[in-house]
């Protein structure tokens, strides 16, 4: 189990498969276990690196508050720790954010760039603010978190979707899974970082070619905030998908096209 002292803490990563090389930027409260078939896709075709970001899975969880700017610090350590001067960059949902955060600060370092179910901050628009969902009984607090996930989905949508009704209950699981009361601090500490995201009057820095991908039916990143990614970036692309904040899962066509983008030249 590799890890890696940076930034005063021991970040644990893994790297994997051969190819160009590919840094992945993992969603809010999620770890690289959870996150192991989107890895598993991307070391079939790359030279993977991929972390548990911190207070996060088996990385350290230090004293809050935690900022934007150590998640990108946090990840750039990364990249000099395995001695690459340049690489590609996936960013998923907080993951996006932590990319176009790493962006503006390290343009030149930055070969592509895939930001994912992602918002910009401030007045481009930002993500529903997840650290503010405590209100209510956990039965409300999950029906309010389904449909920002994805807001069709209700009872007669789920029951006429199987498909769709088998990613709920996936994440209805991993929602009951035990975490200590540390690993709840982490996760906490990683959504009060997350709601002070705000990239919008920098996004003009980033050169790398850019693939924006959006959800038309996100309630957490919805497409607007894609799109104003998109007008920001010079020559970004933007592609949306049919689903939600899961539509790689949902959508066939998007986890090829990222990766396909990922591949290309320039």
């Amino acid at each position: 189990m590799p890890t890696a002292h940076l930034n005063g803490i021991d970040i644990y990563y893994e790297r994997r498969g051969e190819g160009p090389r590919l840094l992945f930027l993992n969603g809010s409260g999620s770890d690289l276990v959870a996150a192991a078939p989107f890895v598993d896709a991307y070391a079939e075709h790359f030279d993977l690196a991929a972390h548990d970001q911190r207070g996060l899975g088996r990385t350290a969880i230090p004293p809050g508050p935690y900022t934007m700017a150590d998640y990108a610090a946090d990840a750039m350590g990364l990249v000099g720790h395995l001695g690459w001067t340049r690489c590609r960059v996936v960013g998923v949902s907080f993951g996006g954010m932590v990319a176009q955060e790493l962006a503006v600060t390290w343009p030149d370092q930055v070969e592509r760039l895939a930001l994912v179910c992602t918002s910009p901050g401030g007045a481009g628009g930002a993500s529903y603010p997840l650290h503010e969902l405590t209100a209510g009984s956990p039965e409300e607090r999950g029906s309010h978190m389904l449909q920002l996930t994805d807001t069709r989905y209700c009872p007669e949508w789920l029951a006429s979707h199987p498909e769709d009704r088998l990613i709920v209950d996936g994440l209805a699981a991993r929602g009951r899974r035990e975490r200590t009361a540390e690993q709840q601090r982490g996760e906490r500490e990683q959504l009060l970082a997350r709601s002070h995201h705000d990239v919008t009057d920098r996004l003009s820095r980033i050169t790398a070619p850019t693939l924006v991908a959006s959800g038309r039916y996100d309630g957490i990143a919805p497409l607007a905030n894609g799109e104003a990614i998109a007008d920001r970036i010079p020559g970004a692309e933007l592609r949306a998908y049919e689903g939600g904040h899961l539509f790689t899962i949902q959508d066939a066509r998007a986890q090829p096209d990222i990766i396909a983008f990922l591949l290309g030249d320039g």
